[in-house]
């Protein structure tokens, strides 16, 4: 059996890179344009999260609860 490689910095750099060049190219370069539209699409995740935290019972969940933030700044 034969370990799955995994991607190196490089490598996640690159993925990372091909999806805002994606995302830039879809708004013809405009950089506000793709900024407005990444933010449009949060809205209704932060919304739905909103919910699901006010749903969401903490023996259901064994304590965690979801937040808004991003994970790597709330353990910073």
């Amino acid at each position: 059996m034969s370990a799955e490689k995994q991607p190196s910095d490089i490598e996640k750099f690159d993925a990372w890179m091909d999806e805002i060049a994606s995302a830039l190219a879809w708004h013809g370069g405009d950089a506000e344009a793709t900024i407005r539209t990444l933010l449009a699409d949060c809205k209704p995740l932060r919304e739905q999260l909103a919910l699901a935290q006010i749903a969401m019972s903490v023996g259901f969940t064994r304590g965690w609860s979801p937040c808004r933030e991003r994970h790597d700044e709330v353990t910073s």
